[in-house]
């Protein structure tokens, strides 16, 4: 799948059709809209709608670096575990536009917490 791939999307209440980029880009405002109107509901089903498409674009991305890696081209630096610095560990994704709801991101931290820690084998 490439940049350009056309997507048509069934949203919360429409359907829409681009590429990843710009559905991200019309979902956001969409959500930022019903967020200033006052609809918290449908805010969050545009906002979980963009972070669909912000996944897409991160693996879009991802398996971009990796052919390029693959064909003996420049890979972007990417730093190791112990060198991830402030703000998480290594391969962390970027947050959609600096916090844009807080829930989805919250409703990971969460899941995350549930997950039983791996034990080592005996």
């Amino acid at each position: 799948m490439n940049r350009n791939h056309v997507f048509d999307s069934n949203g919360p209440d429409m359907r829409l059709r681009g590429t990843a980029q710009q559905l991200f880009e019309k979902y956001l405002q969409l959500g930022r809209d019903a967020t200033g109107s006052g609809d918290r509901v449908m805010a969050e089903g545009y906002f979980q709608h963009a972070e669909h498409y912000f996944r897409i674009l991160n693996a879009m991305n991802q398996a971009q670096q990796q052919r390029e890696g693959g064909q003996g081209q420049h890979r972007r630096y990417q730093p190791g575990p112990d060198q991830a610095g402030e703000g998480g560990e290594a391969g962390d994704q970027p947050e959609l536009n600096g916090h844009v709801n807080g829930h989805a991101m919250e409703a990971e931290a969460e899941a995350d917490a549930l997950q039983p820690e791996p034990r080592e084998p005996a």
